[in-house]
């Protein structure tokens, strides 16, 4: 009896980005069959059993499959804008003069502080919108625009709601750990504690996060401050990442490779060691040109040194309404190639597989291959070198999702 199927797509080429494969995996005569929202096959067409039978064929015309993308690092829900400190920045100001002036995190916090969550949720759906429309299918969405209980909660909450109202996959990460708020007055000992003692396990206990971030930098957190958040999030069985060495190389990296964190992002300052720590906790590297780029960094994050120690790296916007107000996962793409060199295959597997790894989902997608979701991104080009190459072009055919 032939085998049945929900779904199959024919006539593509395929980009497994499969890890077992060399460069994209690529399959130039290629088929996917999907049933129950996973993949059945994805494979060869000469391996492909011809009597098979779906509900639906789809001929893709010879159009590339690439799994849906990844975007591993974002912070799309918040209150408000940051045009004005945009225009001073054009004046002159650095982001460090900003954020001491007062502006930069904690301006987007009092905004953010002020919005219900359904405000929070009808503004960051626009964003969310843009990034599926490239072909996104699993993004990460960080807090850290309430450094207050309440708002920190209702932040994660709205997280929560958009992956109720559009058909994506998104993890959360806690980051009350971002910045100090006003009302601290410049005690970090006793806002650390708070983070610690009262938000995390509140966050924790309600649900809302998948994973604990902190940044650790000289206008936000010590390593001592990091410490504290890390180990709190540890004894709540919450895996950890971190915003690491991206002003100032205060030995971010390998702190987050002691804790074998999920990844380390950012990364500008980074040193030898600190990747090689990285890749001995096998800790991602999650690169985001766009605040490089929006914000006029000259230190480029150390990219021989993770081909070096074989440090995995993956792309993604860090959507944020401070220092990259990014909603275009192709365009990060094209900046990682053209402002930190990296090849095509480095790109297309930091927004798909690493981007996976970076968020711990790789068992459930970033590849196509049998047992995974079945998101995937289809795509109206000649070869997958044009998703890296153009600038402000989607040639998206079609998205995905869970073979719907």
């Amino acid at each position: 009896m032939a085998e049945r199927f929900d779904r199959i797509w024919h006539n593509a080429r395929l980009a497994t980005m499969r890890a077992d494969r060399p460069d994209l995996g690529e399959i130039e005569h290629g088929v996917i069959a999907a049933r129950g929202g996973r993949i059945v096959y994805a494979g060869a067409q000469t391996d492909f059993p011809a009597d098979a039978d779906a509900a639906d064929r789809i001929d893709c015309a010879g159009r590339w499959i690439t799994p849906g993308l990844v975007d591993c690092h974002t912070h799309l829900v918040y209150g408000g804008n940051r045009a004005y400190e945009f225009e001073l920045r054009l004046k002159g100001a650095s982001y460090e003069e900003i954020a001491r002036a007062g502006g930069g995190i904690v301006s987007t916090v009092a905004a953010t502080r002020k919005a219900s969550e359904t405000e929070l949720v009808g503004s960051a759906l626009p964003r969310l919108d843009a990034l599926i429309g490239e072909g996104v299918t699993t993004i990460e969405i960080k807090s850290g625009y309430g450094l207050d209980t309440e708002t920190e909660m209702r932040q994660l909450a709205a997280v929560r709601s958009l992956g109720r109202q559009r058909p994506v996959a998104i993890r959360t990460s806690f980051l009350g750990a971002h910045a100090l708020p006003p009302e601290a007055e410049g005690d970090k000992d006793r806002y650390i504690d708070l983070v610690c003692n009262e938000m995390l396990p509140a966050v924790a206990k309600a649900g809302l996060a998948d994973a604990v971030d902190a940044f650790m930098e000289g206008i936000a957190f010590s390593g001592e401050d990091t410490v504290r958040v890390f180990e709190t999030a540890r004894r709540l069985g919450l895996p950890v990442k971190l915003h690491a060495d991206q002003l100032s190389n205060l030995g971010g990296a390998a702190l987050a490779a002691k804790f074998s964190a999920l990844s380390a992002d950012h990364l500008e300052h980074t040193d030898e060691a600190g990747a090689a720590a990285m890749a001995k906790a096998k800790t991602v590297a999650v690169l985001l040109p766009g605040a490089f780029y929006f914000i006029r960094e000259t230190q480029k994050p150390p990219v021989e040194a993770f081909r070096k120690h074989g440090v995995s790296m993956a792309l993604a916007t860090d959507c944020n309404p401070g220092s990259s107000p990014l909603t275009s996962l192709l365009l990060a793409m094209n900046m990682g190639a053209t402002l930190f060199r990296m090849n095509v295959a480095e790109c297309l597997a930091g927004v798909t597989r690493e981007g996976a790894r970076a968020l711990g989902v790789l068992h459930d997608t970033g590849t196509l291959e049998a047992g995974k979701w079945c998101d995937l991104a289809i795509w109206d080009i000649e070869r997958p070198a044009e998703l890296v190459y153009r600038i402000g072009f989607n040639p998206l055919q079609r998205r995905v999702w869970r073979g719907q």
